[in-house]
């Protein structure tokens, strides 16, 4: 039985709780793009490799999940403490908890293209 995009996510998902950078290419286009921006596979990774700097305890939960081939629709749930500004939010530290709605074209068994919003309101709730 083949994998379905789901299942490739899921281990998607997995490698970047790893911090796998080196397997990242297994999931990811050479070509990818995030939010209509040719980041292309060493940008988009080097984005990822910033994110888990700013913040160290960095999880990636998976709330939801919807496959309609060739796209996946997610819902990922975090809580975590960034150690700085995050979202340009004076979190340093602090413990919060957010989501971000993201979906994501495959190109064959590869991510192509990514659009990701961060539900910064809850994180703005939070911090008041």
């Amino acid at each position: 039985m083949s994998a379905t995009i789901a299942d490739i996510y899921r281990c998607y998902i997995a490698c970047l709780n790893a911090q796998d950078w080196l397997s990242l290419s297994r999931f990811v286009t050479a070509d990818v793009e995030h939010n209509g921006r040719s980041f292309g596979l060493a940008g988009y990774r080097a984005m990822l490799e910033e994110d888990f700097r700013q913040i160290p305890d960095l999880a990636f939960r998976l709330d939801l999940l919807i496959e309609d081939t060739p796209i996946i629709g997610a819902r990922l749930a975090f809580d975590c403490r960034p150690t700085g500004l995050f979202l340009g939010l004076p979190v340093y530290g602090r413990r919060v908890s957010f989501t971000e709605n993201v979906f994501y074209e495959f190109r064959g068994a590869k991510i192509a293209r990514v659009w990701s919003v961060v539900d910064k309101a809850a994180i703005e709730a939070q911090l008041a």
